[in-house]
Order: C-alpha cells, then structure tokens, then sequence
C-alpha cells in the first residue's frame, strides 16, 4: 500500500487534493489513491461475464464461468477482499483478476461482495454486508436465476476479507431459517484475533515491510472505533492482562504454547501482563466479540463449520492466527487443510501479473483453486 501512494501523489499536491476531493481520514485518502489506480470496470471475456449488481442493497461483483458440459448446474463461491476492513474493493484489478481467474478454472459463479469501509461505516456493519449480501443469494430463486448448484457453494476470503469469511461462516452455520448451508470454506491469510499481539509469527515479523504489528493493531483500532492512545499499550498485551477478567478465559482458547508446534513456537515467550490497561477492554469491548474475533469462538460454534482451508504464509504476523485457527477447528472435528507456504508474504496471492507477478503469488493462487476444484 505504502508504495502505490510513493507512487502516486506527494506532499503538498497531495494535501491540496485530499482537501479538495474532502477526504479529511486519511484512510479515505489511501483507499482513493489505491483505487484510483487500480480500478477496473466490470468485463466480460469468452468465458467468464462479468457484472455489477447489488444483492438487498449491498454492491457485488458477479463472476459467471461457463458451464461445464453435462453439468447443468455450478459450484459458487462468495469471496471477501482484504485490506484492512478499510481499504481496496471488489473492482480493483487484483480482486478483479483473481475471481475471474476462479470463475473460469472451476466453471462456477463467483460473488465478490462491495462491503462498506471504514471510516464510512466501524463494526460490524461489514459483517452485516457480507451476511445480509450472501444470505440474499443463499435464496433458491437467486440461486435458480443464477444456475447454482445449492450444495455446491463455499465462502472465500484474504486477511481482513478472511476474517469476515470466518465470522461469516460462523453466522451461517448457527443460523436456522437457512435451509441452503455452505459446502467449505477457504480463508487466505486472515486476521483472526486481537488478543494477543505476541504470537510467535507476530513476534518475529513485527518489523515485516508489508504487514507490521503496529500497523495491524492500528487497523483494529480503526475497525472498532477505538482511540489511537491505546495502539502502544495493545501491542504489549496491556489490553488483555491478568486483572482484566473479561479476557482472561478467552485467552485461554489461544493459548499457542499449547495450540502451535514447537517448530513454530522456537524460542518465543508468551507475553502476559500481570496489570495493564482495563480502560481499553471497556471502552472497545468488542476486542472480545467472536464476531470481531473468530478464532475465540466457542467450541460448539466451530463443531458445526463445513470443511475447511487455511492458507498461511512464514513471513506473515498472522502466521499463527491461522494455524490456530486450524487447530481449534480440528478439535471440533471439522476436516481442516492447512496450506502452508515458507516463503510467502502477507498479501502475496494477489500479485500473480506483471508487474508484480510473484512466483510465490502465482504457486498460492495455484494451490487454492486446486484445493475449490477437488472440494467444491
């Protein structure tokens, strides 16, 4: 992100045009350049249509492969961008490239949900976008219109997208009234907790130039509204201490000495802080919302989930959130994949075109349409 807006505008032309344009927040600011950039109409090619639509209100991208011969029906995926519940957007040439990509190699439709951003809206309405969005497509005639298969649809998502997927998928499978439930999931990198910002992974790429831990803690602050004087003390786990009780049992359900392996917990120590800052928990107490924070879910909600893919990457703050994730999920007898890449990046599945054709980007797009492929 930091090298599209070097890229861009600089000092006082960017000043005079974000007054101009009236994007006082910063966030605002990045999100137009990055946009700006970066956007692209909706196309359609030989074998994939493309079109904007919105599903009960919320804007979505929809993706529609070909059918596969005798296969009257298709597999449908609904896929949720990254970007810090702030930044990007369906229509960005990245998240654009990527569903196509999807919707050609496995035949399906894929849904790319235009959720809200922030600072326009705070937690939860993106959860309430992608819920209300797909449990409008969740509706037979929708499907019908749209020639899916009901048994044959799965959620999707990247680091802040991947949260709401898994928050998603949790909603989904408590839900009673739906009749249509989800076959997978898969969730690329997410963001999956904001208790403990000393995780081994967050340990050792606390400086990484693409995701620091300040600057993760900085997107959950914004995500819940919260007061950018408690960023330093939650990144030394002030906000989630011993003498904040909310906290205490639910850390216990990401204890990583115990969930995460010794080749990932080396020589780390947790970081637990006998007295810290109870005024954080209580003034963003949605820090401990399962909703925000899916890893910390119950045991009963996660029991019900449909089989899942985690992929992770080495050099990734989020490294461990994912693989707790997984193993929570194993424990509650959901069928878990986790894929596991040593030298991938946060963010690295989207750069898979010139000029920022990885071949790291290119092998974990690869490997995630294969596991859609024999899954869905």
């Amino acid at each position: 992100m930091q090298s599209l807006m070097s890229s861009g505008f600089k000092g006082e032309e960017t000043s005079n045009l974000i007054h101009y344009l009236g994007l006082s927040h910063r966030l605002l600011a990045l999100n137009f350049i990055i946009v700006s950039l970066s956007k692209k109409s909706a196309w359609s090619s030989a074998q994939v249509k493309v079109t904007d639509t919105d599903f009960d209100g919320v804007e979505v991208r929809v993706f529609e492969g070909s059918p596969k011969p005798g296969e009257p029906l298709k597999r449908s995926v609904v896929y949720i961008h990254g970007g810090g519940w702030a930044l990007a957007s369906a229509k960005i040439r990245y998240y654009d490239e990527l569903c196509a990509a999807v919707a050609e190699e496995l035949n399906a439709v894929v849904v790319s949900i235009e959720y809200r951003l922030v600072p326009k809206v705070y937690f939860p309405a993106q959860i309430n976008d992608v819920v209300r969005a797909t449990k409008y497509f969740l509706q037979p005639e929708v499907l019908h219109k749209y020639s899916v298969d009901p048994d044959r649809i799965g959620i999707s998502g990247d680091s802040a997208g991947g949260n709401l997927a898994a928050a998603l998928g949790q909603q989904i499978s408590q839900d009673a009234n739906l009749k249509n439930k989800l076959k997978v999931q898969a969730l690329i990198y997410p963001v999956l907790q904001a208790l403990d910002f000393n995780t081994p992974s967050y340990q050792q790429n606390v400086n990484s130039p693409i995701l620091p831990r300040y600057v993760m803690v900085k997107y959950w602050v914004d995500y819940l509204k919260g007061n950018y004087d408690f960023v330093e003390a939650m990144t030394v786990n002030n906000h989630t201490s011993l003498d904040v009780e909310e906290a205490v049992a639910l850390r216990a359900r990401l204890n990583w000495t115990a969930l995460l392996p010794p080749s990932v917990t080396k020589n780390y120590k947790p970081v637990v802080q006998t007295a810290g800052n109870a005024r954080i928990i209580q003034e963003i107490p949605e820090l401990l919302d399962a909703r925000s924070a899916p890893l910390i879910a119950d045991q009963e909600v996660l029991q019900q989930l449909p089989k899942t893919y985690i992929l992770t990457c080495e050099h990734d703050v989020l490294r461990d959130d994912g693989l707790m994730y997984a193993k929570r999920l194993e424990s509650a007898g959901v069928e878990v994949t986790l894929d596991h890449f040593e030298d991938g990046f946060h963010g690295c599945m989207i750069f898979t075109s010139w000029p920022t054709n990885f071949s790291v980007g290119i092998r974990t797009r690869n490997s995630y349409i294969k596991w859609l492929d024999q899954n869905l």
